[in-house]
């Protein structure tokens, strides 16, 4: 079992930054490819970005440019760099853990933090 945790969420000004954090705990994150997914209220949960565990991206083209997936397997942390926020970022953000391959879809996922929520004002 992995348990994940999801830090940092706030409030910000458009055009502003948040990093977000996703600490581990169970099993070492190495061995795991991760996620971020993204819900807004009445909308279905997207995908946000995804890094392998050789270190490889993903970015959902809403994101690109902007967002920067990292982890540090060392410190069991994955994080979401977010620059140049927009109003319709605002969203509940998730972690998600899986030991199969990348993909784009939620049931794609294992294991799921329990969101932070990230509200960006005009």
């Amino acid at each position: 079992q992995v348990q994940l945790v999801e830090s940092g969420g706030g409030l910000v000004q458009a055009g502003g930054s948040l990093r977000l954090s996703c600490a581990a705990s169970g099993r070492t994150l190495s061995n795991y490819n991760m996620a971020w997914f993204r819900q807004a209220p009445g909308k279905e949960r997207e995908f946000v970005g995804a890094v392998n565990w050789l270190g490889g991206k993903l970015y959902a083209d809403s994101v690109k440019e902007r967002f920067a997936i990292s982890r540090d397997n060392a410190k069991n942390t994955v994080y979401l760099q977010m620059n140049s926020l927009k109003s319709e970022d605002t969203a509940v953000y998730y972690c998600a853990a899986t030991g199969r391959g990348v993909v784009r879809v939620r049931e794609g996922y294992d294991y799921w933090g329990q969101g932070t929520q990230i509200t960006v004002a005009s």
